[in-house]
């Protein structure tokens, strides 16, 4: 059999597109077959950066400073700040989308090809285009997911949006007739937990709207830090938004011109709904159980060197499972292109890698949280130690103190993890997820001596922390300093 690619990618997602450029840079010969990019994370991102710096500008008020502000109706405002934080972000997604564009995949040697398709078998292993079939030595499937829509009585005749389509949604609205000044949602009603239904709860709030987020645990995101995780729950409702936890959407159904959902006792109205309830591997029409590729519910079963049940197939990122973070999905990427392109041995460790949720404040995750760390070491193993924002200057200089770092670590140094909750957290933590990769003591990043005045002090500091709580917990070292300083006071010199 003539073998045509190295590797063909099967995409749809910005995971498969820096597949296929970081394949090329491998000297690959590279195939990427894809019917149509989802771009919606990167329009949410550029959304919700630009509305932070909105909302940013409008909090000068507490500095004594008063911006100018047009003298209209709230209707008004609200229209004019959707039109402008849409303009905005328009021009950051096509600028930071020229990077990964159809032509510069091209110009870097991928054979592109916007098509669907799917596996056969016959003769060989090959994947079908049209009446093409493309043969490679290897596969990626990095086809990204898709919304999964709970079963909820009357949901799908009510009508609904996604993150997958929202934005599109208010691109529309917004600008189908701008003469009729549109008459856009005001009041919303999130279905569901997740990270992108937290940012976009506190996006829509920061621009205006009513909004209502229904989650169904006890606390957002059973991933993350609980102690963050109610931190970040107070950051919401501050900014607006009502959270209301523990709640199981029953029913959905419209009255007139407007929308009903009942979660647990409570019938809330509203004029929109936004389900973001978890994701489902997006695999349609691409047929994976002719080739031997199995999956289990929401997610493709694989290994840990990213194959799927058919050696020669890979997989990367959200189709795999878990949440729709592009640092991720590309770490992924890298470990699948170099088993499917030279030697099957590179293994993922997700320790060591960091993901963040684009709130404000930011919340950023690396590692093990309190509780993993507290079940997989005996407890007296494990020192939490934590810092707040509004100790350290540019805090204050900047006027964002709201914020905590906190770090887990085993009592010999060894960090198993951290959360940041505050301004800057995405940056920050990629200091300590190196740390935990290079198997960086925390008494190295005590000694970091970071840079007068910057938001790094917050590490700096939260790991003196440690330190000073050891040396609380061990009273023969404390009593042995106590005697040594009192002697050097009492020496002639």
């Amino acid at each position: 059999m003539t073998i045509d690619y190295d590797v063909v990618i099967i995409g749809g997602s910005l995971a498969a597109r820096y597949a296929a450029l970081t394949a090329t840079q491998m000297k690959a010969k590279v195939a990427l077959v894809e019917p149509q990019l989802n771009n919606s994370l990167i329009i949410h991102q550029a959304i919700s950066e630009v509305t932070n710096f909105a909302h940013k500008f409008r909090d000068l008020t507490s500095f004594g400073i008063n911006p100018i502000q047009a003298e209209t109706s709230e209707n008004c405002q609200i229209s004019v700040a959707w039109a402008e934080a849409l303009l905005s972000a328009q021009g950051v997604v096509a600028n930071v989308q020229e990077q990964m564009s159809v032509a510069n995949l091209a110009a870097q040697g991928v054979d592109v090809i916007l098509e669907t398709g799917q596996f056969q078998t016959s003769p060989h292993l090959a994947f079908a285009v049209n009446q093409r079939l493309l043969r490679g030595r290897t596969y990626l499937l990095a086809s990204g997911s898709i919304p999964a829509i709970p079963q909820i009585e009357g949901l799908q005749a009510t009508g609904y949006l996604t993150p997958a389509n929202i934005w599109q949604y208010l691109y529309k609205q917004v600008y189908k007739q701008v003469s009729d000044s549109p008459k856009l949602p005001q009041n919303w009603v999130i279905i569901g937990g997740s990270p992108q239904s937290i940012e976009i709860s506190q996006t829509l709030a920061r621009l205006g709207c009513s909004v209502t987020l229904v989650v169904k645990s006890p606390h957002l995101l059973p991933q993350l830090d609980p102690e963050i995780a109610q931190l970040l729950q107070a950051q919401l409702e501050v900014d607006g938004v009502r959270v209301i936890a523990e709640k199981l959407v029953t029913q959905v159904m419209r009255i007139e011109d407007k929308k009903w959902i009942q979660a647990g006792e409570k019938a809330i109205e509203t004029d929109e709904i936004l389900v973001a309830t978890k994701q489902q591997p997006n695999l349609k029409s691409l047929n994976l159980a002719e080739v031997g590729v199995k999956w289990h519910q929401h997610r493709l079963l694989v290994n840990d060197k990213l194959q799927t049940t058919n050696r020669r197939i890979y997989a990367c990122g959200d189709v795999i499972g878990g949440y729709d973070f592009p640092n991720i999905a590309n770490y992924e990427a890298r470990i699948a292109l170099n088993n499917a392109l030279f030697f099957p041995k590179s293994q993922v460790d997700y320790l060591p890698i960091p993901w963040a949720i684009l709130s404000s404040p930011t919340i950023a995750q690396v590692g093990l949280t309190e509780n993993q760390a507290q079940r997989q070491y005996n407890k007296q193993e494990v020192l939490v130690v934590r810092h707040y924002y509004k100790s350290i200057a540019a805090s204050q200089f900047r006027n964002e103190i709201t914020g905590i770092c906190k770090l887990v670590v085993r009592r010999n140094g060894e960090i198993l993890g951290a959360t940041i909750f505050g301004t800057e957290a995405a940056d920050l933590i990629n200091l300590i997820a190196l740390a935990i990769s290079e198997k960086i003591s925390v008494q190295h990043l005590a000694n970091l001596s970071a840079v007068y005045p910057s938001f790094s002090q917050i590490i700096e500091q939260t790991a003196h922390e440690f330190s000073q709580q050891r040396l609380n917990s061990n009273t023969a070292w404390q009593d042995w300093l106590e005697g040594f300083f009192h002697l050097r006071r009492n020496w002639n010199f």
